[in-house]
């Protein structure tokens, strides 16, 4: 294993002298997501990307207000096909023609369109109809391919966001191994096209969620690339400084197992959180200032570093994310990503050249949430929310019949105090806690927050997670 392991090495190096880098620019990109109610409307989000010297924007769909904004500016721009589209791309070269028509063809060149990514992170998601997606996912590629070839449009690339997720085995990076439920079906057939049309790997990439998922094992210094710790992979002898390098060589050592050593990374994401649930450590202001702009200084640095399986190789990167979104689901992190405030104002400051000193920025506060939360925490109605809007979501929550709220009917220990706000407090707990294991988080639509201080009321005892 160690030899083959060498000789995949050695072969990415002299690989590497084939790829030109000189079209590819260090400069740093960024992710505009729209899941927000209050968000600045576009043309006021592209002058603050410019004021903040960003590269490359990265969208999630083709939101044709949003092209025709970024029309006429510098920006590189990549947009998305919705994973919900892809079966039908898949299997009608029609409908990849006229999603060229439709999306492409108006804004184009005007705007500097340079990817087409077709879904994000298919590969991650499990259900049987998730399941044909992976299928189709390449055939839908080829069709975009074809059609921008058809156009004439070839300088566009396609690819396709995966998640590490998509790796079996991550750590040593020398052992990176594509799961095995992909790795022939989807996988290689996606690496032939991508290596076919000379386009590039785009990765999905959080340290923050590997070292969140192993704190006290993971130094986290070593994910804040903040330190002197090293660790040498003992199958191939290179030494790693940060866990972002880790991470993104695991990947290139599972693409030169399956034969394909000098596919480009481009990050497609990657950031640090601002904030968090409770039970989430290490989201805060300072962590994810430090995080990114040693991201920055990494990645922009002037003769390019690139990773210790492909050193000097530049690795186009998107930073996660321009704004906080306040309506993306899931645990609090999830809202909690963006270089800016849903206002437009700064979480922290930052400079995306990487040339100014991080001597010359302003003091953030002291950390308080580096170690695990220990101990119990509620899920309760958040204060000052809709009345109306708590009552949905309550009769929703109840009305599933997995008996989350069989202490509210009356006459149950729960019933009184007869109160919305009351009723809510129990049944988001209930299920929070009845479900959390299966992925369910503490919002609610927004309407939920975490507490430690035990809601319960005399007969009436709220279920809690401990941690």
């Amino acid at each position: 294993m160690e030899t083959f392991v060498l000789n995949c090495y050695l072969f990415l190096c002299f690989s590497l002298i084939l790829i030109s880098d000189a079209e590819i620019s260090s400069k740093i990109g960024i992710n505009y997501g729209q899941l927000g109610n209050n968000l600045p409307a576009p043309n006021l989000a592209i002058e603050m990307m410019n004021s903040m010297r960003v590269g490359r924007v990265k969208l999630y769909d083709a939101n044709h207000e949003i092209l025709s904004n970024l029309s006429k500016t510098k920006f590189q721009v990549s947009i998305m096909i919705p994973n919900n589209e892809i079966s039908g791309i898949a299997n009608n070269q029609t409908r990849a023609d006229q999603w060229i028509l439709n999306n492409l063809l108006p804004f184009y060149p005007q705007t500097m369109i340079r990817f087409i990514l077709v879904g994000n992170e298919v590969l991650s998601l499990d259900s049987d109809i998730d399941r044909q997606v992976w299928n189709d996912l390449v055939p839908a590629m080829r069709r975009i391919w074809s059609s921008l070839k058809a156009n004439n449009l070839q300088i566009i690339r396609v690819g396709t966001p995966v998640a590490m997720d998509v790796l079996e085995t991550t750590f040593p990076p020398s052992r990176g191994t594509f799961r095995s439920d992909i790795q022939r079906t989807v996988v290689a057939p996606m690496l032939d096209f991508l290596n076919e049309t000379r386009s590039f790997f785009f990765a999905n990439v959080y340290p923050y969620f590997a070292w969140a998922a192993d704190p006290m094992n993971i130094n986290l210094d070593f994910a804040l690339f903040n330190g002197n710790f090293e660790q040498i992979d003992g199958g191939s002898g290179l030494v790693y400084t940060n866990l972002l390098d880790e991470m993104l060589d695991s990947l290139i050592f599972a693409m030169a197992k399956l034969g394909y050593p000098d596919i480009r990374l481009v990050i497609s994401e990657t950031g640090w959180p601002t904030a968090g649930d409770m039970e989430q450590p290490g989201a805060n202001l300072l962590n994810a200032a430090t995080y990114n702009r040693n991201l920055v200084k990494r990645i922009t640095a002037k003769p390019t570093v690139g990773t210790p399986a492909r050193p000097k190789v530049v690795i186009p990167t998107f930073i996660f994310s321009l704004f906080d979104e306040n309506q993306k689901p899931g645990s609090g992190t999830e809202r909690h990503w963006g270089l800016l405030s849903s206002d437009g104002s700064p979480n922290y400051q930052i400079d995306l050249t990487g040339k100014e000193s991080s001597v010359e920025y302003d003091p953030l506060p002291v950390v308080e949430n580096n170690m695990p939360f220990r101990g119990r925490l509620w899920c309760v109605a958040a204060r000052g929310v809709d009345l109306m809007e708590l009552g949905a979501t309550v009769d929703d929550v109840c009305g599933r019949g997995d008996g989350t709220c069989e202490a509210l009917s009356p006459g149950r220990e729960c019933y009184e105090p007869v109160s919305v706000y009351w009723h809510a407090s129990y049944a988001f707990s209930s299920y929070w806690s009845k479900f959390r294991s299966q992925g369910a988080s503490c919002y609610f639509n927004g309407l939920a927050e975490q507490t430690t201080t035990d809601p319960s009321n005399g007969s009436c005892r709220f279920p809690s997670v401990t941690f």
